[in-house]
């Protein structure tokens, strides 16, 4: 099987940096190649205490969206919990119209160990994300919010909505089938995290699906993404990356770029219409191989 016309591609930004120092220029010359090129948009991720030196992805979307046009701008994901929800929605909504409407938004809770350091507890985890969720959704389509949950109540206006109607597309991420599950019932589309097999993958897509079937959700409609580290013949480059964040490099898919290729179409066929290309690092340059020697290949 090849990719459809269904099929979309994404890239990452550009979010890491080394050394120390971001350089200007040279992400604003990554960002005119990847419009250049076509792409269907370029996501960052959030790592506020990640051992990889990251960015902070509200303001990298927000740069990336005053250097481009065309590309849509999204976050897969932010770790919501993270955040105070009505600080959230208007940065995101702020986002949405500074772009013009370009913003998708991923949410996922996170590691549970890690979210001790903001000081959330782990006790009603669950409930705290989706009710963030809804309270957003509400912030960014009712006239005046009223809600009444078990972590948040609000009496309140927010304006302006959202550039888009009635709100950005919503991914939510995750490992779990009850990941797959609330995708369902809270969100627009669910995306595979990068850290998760081709295999693994598609056992979260045959969740979906039957979920989508009991929900009575047009599966039409359901987005269905994948963020997939790639390095094109240089594998060596991205495994130290990814050994520190998941301690293996295994979920990669290097090599040649028939290897690529080949790795690239089983996401396809395990179920993603939309794939997120991540090289992590040496961007630019795996951008150029991507477009040259891999992407022509899947359709």
């Amino acid at each position: 099987m090849t990719a459809t016309t269904r099929t979309r591609f994404a890239v990452s930004l550009p979010q890491q940096i080394s050394g120390g120092a971001f350089d200007p220029a040279a992400f604003r010359a990554y960002l005119r190649r990847v419009e250049d090129l076509g792409f269907h948009s370029v996501w960052t991720r959030e790592g506020t205490l990640s051992p990889v030196p990251t960015l902070n992805p509200i303001e990298v979307m927000t740069y990336a969206a005053a250097c481009t046009e065309r590309v849509r701008i999204g976050c897969a994901v932010f770790v919501s919990v993270q955040h105070q929800p009505l600080q959230l929605a208007k940065s995101l909504s702020t986002l949405d119209q500074l772009s013009r409407g370009r913003l998708e938004v991923g949410f996922g809770l996170g590691g549970r160990r890690a979210l001790e350091s903001f000081g959330v507890p782990a006790e009603g985890l669950v409930t705290r994300f989706t009710e963030g969720i809804e309270l957003m959704k509400a912030c960014w389509t009712e006239p005046k919010v009223s809600f009444q949950g078990r972590f948040f109540q609000v009496e309140a206006a927010m304006e302006p909505k959202t550039y888009q109607k009635p709100h950005p597309p919503i991914w939510i991420g995750g490992h779990k089938p009850a990941a797959v599950r609330r995708a369902v019932r809270h969100g627009d589309g669910f995306i595979g995290a990068g850290g998760a097999t081709t295999e693994a993958f598609a056992e979260q897509v045959r969740v979906l699906k039957d979920e989508l079937a009991r929900a009575g959700r047009d599966p039409g409609s359901f987005g269905v993404a994948k963020r997939v580290y790639v390095s094109v013949d240089a594998p060596g480059r991205i495994d130290d990356q990814l050994r520190s964040m998941y301690g293996s490099a295994d979920v990669a898919v290097t090599g040649s770029p028939e290897e690529v290729v080949r790795g690239l179409r089983a996401v396809i066929d395990a179920g993603a219409d939309l794939v997120l290309i991540d090289p992590m690092v040496g961007e630019a340059g795996q951008l150029d191989r991507l477009a040259e020697d891999v992407l022509p290949e899947l359709f």
